[in-house]
C-alpha cells in the first residue's frame, strides 16, 4: 500500500497548499486568461497541479530508498528522466513563454535519458515493416521517442475539463499495473499504482470544483509517465502483445491523430492551431449547454465537470478489450479498429446534434 497512499496523500496535501496559496494572492501560475477556444474555467485558477504529483513520487522514491526497496531505483531513474518534460511545461505554467516545439522537445530529451538509463526502447511491435523499423538500433530509438512525445502531448490535448485527463491517465495506468502483476514484473506494478496514487491526489481537489488544473507541467508529465510504464511493460515482459500499451493509451492517441486529420486535411490550417471542437469540448457545447443550460458560474463549474464522465466511459471501451486480449495482437489490433470506428461514428452524432425545440432552455 506505500506505493498507492503514500503519493496520494502527499499530492493531495502539496496540492491542497498551493490552492491555498493562490487563494490568498494572485500568483504567477494562476491562469487568468478565461477566454479562448479551449478555455472553460469561470475564474482564475491555478495551473501547477503537477508540483503535487512530481513530489508525491518523489516522497515514495525516498522512503523506498530509506527501508531499502529495491523497486526504488526504478522510480528514482524514472524521476530523473521525466525532469525536463515536467520542468519544460512547469516554465509554460509560469511563464506562458515556452513554445509547444520547445515542450515537445523537452519530452523527447526525457523519452531519450529513457532509452539510456532504463532501456525503456520500443524493439518489437509485431507488425510487419514496423518490426524491421525496430530491429535496427536507430530505429528503435526513433520510434520510442516520436511516442513517448506523442503521448505526452496527447495526454496535454485531452486535459480541457476538471477530471478528464487525470482520471483516464489514472485508469490506464492501473490497467498497466494489472497486466504488470499478471506477468509477474511486481516492481512495474508497484511503480504504476505509485502514478495511479499521484494522479489522483490532484483529483480529488480537481474534480468537480475545479480548484486547480493539471497545467502543461502536470500534463506532459503524467503523459511521459504513461508511456515509459507501457514501453517498459513491452520491453521486459514477452508474453505482452506489443499493441497492448497503444491500446490502453488509444483514446487520447486517437483523439490527437484525429484532431490533426481535422484540421490540416479537413480545415487546412495549421495541426497546431487550437481550436474549440475536440470531442470533449463538443461534449461540453452541445450536450452540457443543452441539458444544463444556465450561465452563471456556480452552473458553468458543474457543466465543466460533467463533461468528464462522458469520455471516462469512451476511455474504460477501450481498457476492457485492452485488458482481455493483452497477449493478442490480433485481437488487439481488431479492437483498435472497433474503437476508431465508434469514435468517428460518436464524434459525428454530436456535430450533428441539435436540441429539439420543446426542450430549448429558456435563458
Amino acid at each position: 500500500m506505500l506505493y498507492f497512499v503514500l503519493p496520494f496523500a502527499v499530492s493531495a496535501a502539496v496540492t491542497l497548499a498551493v490552492v491555498h496559496a493562490a487563494g490568498r494572492d494572485s500568483h504567477r501560475w494562476t491562469d487568468h486568461d478565461l477566454s479562448g477556444p479551449q478555455k472553460f474555467h469561470v475564474r482564475p485558477v491555478p495551473r501547477v497541479g503537477g508540483v503535487g504529483m512530481f513530489l508525491g513520487l518523489v516522497a515514495c522514491v525516498a522512503v523506498a530508498a530509506w527501508a531499502h526497496h529495491a523497486t526504488w531505483r526504478l522510480g528514482a531513474l524514472m524521476l530523473a528522466c521525466g525532469l525536463p518534460a515536467f520542468l519544460a511545461g512547469l516554465v509554460e505554467d509560469m511563464t506562458k513563454r515556452v513554445s509547444p516545439a520547445k515542450r515537445l522537445l523537452a519530452t523527447a530529451v526525457s523519452a531519450a535519458l529513457g532509452i539510456w538509463l532504463i532501456g525503456a526502447t520500443i524493439t518489437r511491435t509485431d507488425l510487419p515493416g514496423l518490426d524491421w523499423l525496430v530491429s535496427t538500433a536507430l530505429g528503435a530509438w526513433v520510434a520510442t521517442v516520436f511516442t513517448v512525445a506523442g503521448v505526452a502531448n496527447a495526454v496535454n490535448i485531452i486535459d480541457g475539463f476538471n477530471g478528464l485527463s487525470s482520471m483516464c491517465v489514472s485508469l490506464m495506468l492501473l490497467a498497466f499495473a494489472y497486466v504488470a502483476y499478471q506477468v509477474g514484473d511486481v516492481t512495474l506494478a508497484l511503480w504504476a499504482l505509485a502514478g495511479v496514487g499521484a494522479a489522483l491526489g490532484f483529483f480529488v481537489w480537481n474534480f468537480p470544483a475545479g480548484l486547480i488544473f493539471l497545467g502543461d507541467g502536470g500534463a506532459y508529465f503524467l503523459g511521459f509517465y504513461l508511456a515509459e510504464i507501457g514501453i517498459l511493460l513491452i520491453s521486459r515482459n514477452a508474453e505482452v502483445s506489443p499493441l497492448f500499451p497503444l491500446m490502453v493509451c488509444i483514446y487520447p492517441v486517437f483523439e490527437t491523430v484525429f484532431s490533426i486529420y481535422r484540421r490540416k486535411i479537413v480545415r487546412s490550417v495549421p495541426p497546431g492551431l487550437p481550436d474549440g471542437i475536440h470531442l470533449h469540448s463538443l461534449i461540453y457545447r452541445r450536450l452540457m449547454r443543452w441539458a444544463i443550460g444556465a450561465r452563471d458560474a456556480r452552473v458553468l463549474t458543474r457543466r465543466n465537470s460533467m463533461t468528464a464522465p462522458y469520455l471516462w466511459m469512451l476511455c474504460l471501451t477501450s481498457l476492457a478489450p485492452a485488458l482481455l486480449f493483452w497477449d493478442s495482437t490480433p485481437m488487439i489490433v481488431a479492437c483498435m479498429v472497433a474503437f476508431g470506428l465508434i469514435y468517428v461514428m460518436l464524434y459525428r452524432r454530436i456535430v450533428r446534434f441539435k436540441t429539439p425545440k420543446w426542450m430549448v432552455v429558456r435563458r
